[in-house]
């Protein structure tokens, strides 16, 4: 009763805002406020969402993951992979209304180069990772020439990443006369409005935006902006939040808690928007573990679980089960990242005896935060019991969880990944040496000879070969069982018209209309 009460009173309050008169605004739901509006600096996910409305890169992921032009009109690449030449669109204008020219690209990722920027991404192009920018030269007010040390499939893939920013392009008055950051000047659809901390972020229309044609695409295609404001309203708890939807307060939550799914499914007055999102959920074992280093016993569990039954209990029957680290709406998931773990209790069986199993306990980590690492950990007990496996959990907070997954201090956990958007980063947060990396769970260096290929060649053919041979030694390697990739369920009321989920679990509200 008291929560219901102090639902109601935030509904009272987030109606009591301001709005601008004759003017339509999105109102959305945000969990948390954001860090900055620096684009891939200070940031979370709720950052880069904001972000991403206002400033655009080079280049974009389209809705599949592959790369798209977004003020790159087109991109040139030499045949020896190091060097990278964008020819801009013409008549690009920011929000102060300058046009944007190749000297304005330059500015920004000179900026986004020097370490005190503190770039997240800067480990990507200054040699740490997959190359280094040599240099950036602008031969002319619409063409860019990147120069890089080294060939790398990754180069356009990382710039267009929504944790990079994706590498946003912003006009130099974005900063102070001292070069801290002021606010983003940037050519997306929406421009930078009212920040109130803690309770609100509103950006406004920009009517002076460049759009691409056709549809909108992921992060590029047809942007344009169909509302007068988008304004997201900081609602961290979950039940105040339904009942923010239920009563009006809000127009859309993006992603509605996995408990609620089945009543607003229910109801008229709500549209669910479900998607199959490009995060993980696997169940992790420790190779040096004394028992679990016995890769019979690793695949014994395997064989003992009814993946596509335990993803659909998980899962509510939202998505499906999903053996690879590829995620399946990935271009490069195909036949072969299909092939997974059936069900064999008498093999699991045979196993266990020829690994002189004797019945000893397993132990596992699991936490309440999220719901389905719990019901993950249940299940899978359930399963491996009837194979006789024993396993015991042990359920502990979040953090603590991340800290022991750091170290690489457990047994066996289920456990969740946020999205990779290219396959060879969805191998590399899973694979390398555990002397230096504990958390990973694949120790194997013909592995990362591969993954290393995988970063570097530019020829897909290749690169899909790589991914099916890497996904075919991991079953056979079992440091991990994959299980699927879990559900974004968004929910809106009837007057939000052309919101459309993405795989990447990250809104976008240019193209949507609310009446």
């Amino acid at each position: 009763m008291i929560l219901r009460r102090a639902a109601l009173a935030l509904c009272g309050l987030l109606l009591a805002l301001p709005a601008a008169a004759q003017e339509a605004t999105l109102r959305a739901r945000m969990n948390a406020d954001i860090r900055s509006t620096d684009p891939g600096t200070n940031r979370d996910a709720n950052t880069d969402t904001v972000v991403l409305h206002m400033v655009e890169g080079l280049v974009a992921f389209r809705e599949d993951t592959s790369i798209g032009p977004l003020l790159a009109e087109r991109v040139d690449t030499s045949e020896d992979g190091l060097t990278y030449t964008f020819t801009l669109r013409e008549g690009v204008r920011f929000h102060n209304g300058a046009v944007l020219t190749s000297a304005d690209v330059k500015f920004a990722w000179d900026r986004y180069l020097r370490r005190e920027t503190n770039w997240r991404c800067l480990p990507e192009f200054d040699g740490r990772g997959a190359t280094r920018v040599a240099a950036i030269e602008t031969p002319d007010p619409r063409t860019v020439v990147f120069r890089i040390e080294r060939p790398s499939a990754l180069f356009l893939t990382n710039m267009a990443r929504p944790d990079c920013g994706g590498s946003g392009i912003y006009h130099r008055d974005s900063l102070n006369a001292d070069g801290s950051w002021r606010a983003p000047i940037g050519t997306g659809p929406f421009r930078m409005g009212e920040w109130r901390r803690n309770q609100f972020i509103e950006l406004t229309r920009f009517p002076g935006y460049t759009a691409l044609p056709g549809q909108p695409d992921g992060h590029t295609g047809n942007k344009t902006a169909l509302v007068d404001r988008v304004r997201w309203i900081i609602i961290p708890d979950s039940a105040a939040a339904k009942a923010a939807l239920l009563s009006g307060a809000i127009d859309i939550d993006h992603d509605i808690a996995s408990q609620d799914v089945q009543e607003m499914r229910a109801r008229s007055d709500i549209r669910l928007a479900p998607v199959q999102s490009m995060g993980m959920a696997g169940l992790l074992f420790q190779t040096n573990d004394p028992l679990l280093r016995d890769v019979r016993i690793r695949r014994a569990i395997a064989l003992s679980l009814d993946a596509p039954e335990l993803v659909r209990a998980v899962s509510d029957g939202l998505v499906t089960y999903n053996p690879s680290v590829i995620p399946s709406a990935s271009p490069f998931h195909g036949a072969v990242q299909r092939e997974g773990y059936t069900r064999d209790i008498p093999e699991a069986q045979r196993l266990l005896r020829q690994a002189g199993y004797r019945g000893q306990t397993i132990r596992m980590l699991a936490t309440r935060r999220y719901n389905a690492i719990l019901d993950m950990a249940v299940l899978i007990q359930a399963q491996a019991a009837e194979a006789g496996i024993t396993l015991e959990f042990e359920v502990i907070d979040w953090a603590t969880q991340l800290d022991r997954y750091t170290r690489g201090d457990y047994a066996m956990m289920p456990f969740l990944y946020s999205a990779r958007l290219d396959p060879s980063l969805s191998y590399e947060m899973v694979s390398g040496p555990k002397a230096s990396q504990p958390r990973k769970v694949w120790d194997n260096p013909e592995v990362e000879a591969l993954l290393r290929e995988s970063m570097v060649t530019r020829d897909t053919a290749r690169r899909q070969a790589i991914f099916d041979q890497l996904h075919r030694r991991m079953l056979a390697d079992v440091p991990m069982i994959v299980l699927y990739n879990d559900a974004a369920v968004g929910a809106h009321r009837l007057n939000v018209q052309g919101y459309r989920a993405w795989s990447t679990g990250q809104p976008r509200y240019w193209g949507v209309r609310v009446n």
